[in-house]
């Protein structure tokens, strides 16, 4: 297998499987449907790409010698991650009506920085394809990566527009709303008291 397509395999498998971002694009195409949520998808997929770039030149190395800024990162992440779900969990089941909890492209790019998954995904793909070493596999990786991510959360989103028949259904949004609010906060909570996250393989 070439390393490009390790590489493909690797982002797609990152961007696709569940964690707060892709509940947020989900919820938030359920709720104002796909093109409403597109600011969001580009936040947070600029976010992660800026994110990969500066990890992958030295970002982990710098930060590394802040004492406990990984569990720092955990913590804040979490309550974060915790508040959007309040927020999701809280949001208006009227579609057309009322767009203030309509998520923006900062929030998406906010979102990653503080997201853990994002910094896993980017400290493990460092280690995975030795990118500290090589300024050409890390433009690769990023070249790979970003169009992905972008297509994976987009994915995301266009599926939740596909579920806008619950506003057909009594109370069936708000019921979603309810359920998607509540598995964020959940995983707030992991995070929070169970995660570990130390990447020293990167250092």
């Amino acid at each position: 297998m070439s390393i490009g397509i390790a590489m493909f395999l690797y982002s797609l498998s990152m961007s696709l499987s569940p964690g707060p971002i892709n509940m947020m694009s989900l919820s938030s195409g359920v709720n104002y449907g796909f093109k409403k949520t597109f600011a969001f998808v580009s936040g947070a997929t600029i976010g992660f790409t800026l994110l990969l770039i500066l990890t992958g030149i030295g970002l982990a190395n710098t930060l590394s010698h802040l004492s406990g800024f990984y569990k720092f990162l955990e913590s804040i992440g979490a309550v974060y991650i915790g508040y959007m779900g309040y927020k999701v969990m809280s949001s208006t089941p009227q579609l057309q009506v009322d767009e203030k909890g309509l998520l923006k492209f900062h929030q998406g790019f906010l979102m990653q920085w503080l997201n853990p998954k994002a910094w896993i995904a980017c400290l493990s793909g460092i280690v995975a394809f030795n990118l500290k070493d090589s300024d050409t596999l890390l433009v690769t990786f990023v070249s790979i990566y970003f169009p992905t991510c972008y297509v994976a959360l987009s994915i995301w989103a266009w599926l939740g527009s596909k579920l806008q028949f619950l506003n057909g259904i009594k109370n069936g949004v708000k019921i979603f709303n309810r359920l998607t609010g509540i598995a964020l906060i959940l995983v707030a909570v992991y995070l929070l008291f169970n995660a570990h996250f130390v990447p020293s393989a990167v250092l």
